[in-house]
């Protein structure tokens, strides 16, 4: 079941968007996003978006956010011409290399620039959340950079298959905190981290790690990413000598796609595709396709498409990616896919698991799974589009998922 509106209104939200209207001052990307919490949280939440309207697009901030990008984190991150893709699929295929970031992923631009916010808020500890690890790795590294404490919450049945990810945000000085409640996933992590924030939200810095939640999150997390898409934009002209015809990205939370994505709205030239975790299938609990199956409702702070059965319940979700395992997504994605501007199809789990492999042999690189899922998606649009030139986000090294590969690619092959 997807969300569908009137076309004359999806044209005119779209028109919006390009315009950058969105959010609007009520935090909404049209009818999704606002800000749904206890009212003990709204005083910090007003906080955080005065913060944001001074400090964001300040130029002290952003030189110093630059800086940091360019001197620790290693960006501008590469943009590689994936040379036995392009001859498989019959594609011009080029990745935008963030698995070479620092940490490993796309999460260091968020949580170096959330980092920056909080100090400049008087925050004397951060908390965090994460699913596969590497936002709360990125946010171990950030608060380690700045000398800030660090709380990271994650889901038991995560801490187990991302063993190597708690490892590092340890050694990185964070306190991890496995969570045992409700499905033991992202979804119990953030739902730990609000709980912690609301104790003490004066004290304390809420660094969500996707494009979710309440406003002003979602639009703080997409400016902080869009750095991926401003970079890919100018890098693959240079390169390529034009746009992409599309440009693809695994969906999760979606913030490595919206910041793909954002940069390239305007460009009616290139089509942007994102990618969900089919899982095991289209039933409800069988996969993470928020925006494929999902209805509007509100989850964890805002009103956007969730995974929920006809009672209105959240219903548990799964993927063979621990990154891609929630029942909700960003706000402007559910804008996004309303008005047409982005397609989301979903990957399955073996989908993804085969082209992680292929990826590793062709390419001698080996993404994360959530990121493979990405690699599926753009190979199927290949199929159906010969010649195209194809822009994927690599959002994230593989590393860490060696003991889930180690169950099912590598299984019987050791």
């Amino acid at each position: 079941m997807s969300y569908a509106i009137d076309p004359g209104q999806a044209k005119a939200l779209l028109e919006m968007e390009q315009r950058g209207s969105f959010p609007d001052p009520r935090g909404r990307f049209g009818p999704f996003g606002g800000r749904y919490v206890p009212e003990t949280l709204v005083p910090a939440l007003d906080r955080l978006e005065d913060g944001v309207r001074r400090y964001l697009h300040a130029p002290e901030f952003q030189q110093e956010f630059s800086s940091e990008l360019h001197s620790w984190a290693g960006r501008p991150t590469p943009l590689t011409h994936a040379r036995e893709l392009s001859r498989r699929w019959g594609a011009d295929v080029w990745l935008k290399r963030e698995d070479l970031a620092h940490t490993g992923a796309h999460k260091i631009n968020n949580a170096i620039g959330q980092a920056l916010l909080a100090k400049r808020l008087g925050a004397k500890r951060i908390v965090a959340e994460t699913g596969a690890g590497q936002h709360g790795v990125a946010s171990a590294a950030a608060c380690a950079r700045f000398g800030m404490p660090c709380v990271v919450y994650m889901g038991a049945v995560d801490t187990e298959r991302q063993a190597p990810n708690v490892g590092r945000m340890k050694l990185l000085g964070a306190e991890v905190i496995p969570v045992t409640s409700g499905d033991q996933t992202l979804r119990a992590a953030i739902d730990e981290a609000l709980r912690d924030w609301v104790s003490d939200p004066a004290g304390t810095y809420y660094l969500l790690g996707s494009a979710v939640g309440p406003h002003p999150y979602p639009y703080l997390v997409r400016e902080l990413q869009s750095v991926i898409g401003k970079e890919s934009r100018q890098q693959i002209v240079e390169r390529a000598g034009g746009l992409p015809d599309v440009a693809v990205a695994c969906v999760g939370g979606g913030s490595n796609a919206i910041g793909l994505f954002h940069p390239f709205i305007n460009d009616a030239t290139v089509a942007l595709l994102g990618i969900e975790a089919g899982g095991r299938g289209p039933g409800l609990g069988d996969n993470s396709a928020t925006l494929s199956f999902g209805r509007p409702g509100v989850l964890q702070g805002c009103y956007t498409m969730i995974l929920q059965d006809d009672d209105g319940q959240v219903q548990e979700t799964h993927s063979v990616s621990a990154g891609l395992d929630y029942s909700g997504v960003g706000p402007e994605h559910a804008l996004l896919m309303a008005t047409g501007r982005v397609t989301y199809l979903q990957a399955t789990d073996d989908e993804a698991l085969d082209a992680l492999a292929e990826c590793c042999r062709a390419e001698g690189i080996l993404p994360a799974i959530e990121t493979a899922h990405a690699f599926a998606g753009a190979r199927r649009w290949a199929r159906d589009n010969p010649g195209g030139r194809i822009l994927i986000g690599l959002s994230g090294r593989g590393d860490k998922d060696m003991p889930t590969l180690q169950k099912t690619l590598l299984r019987g092959k050791l």
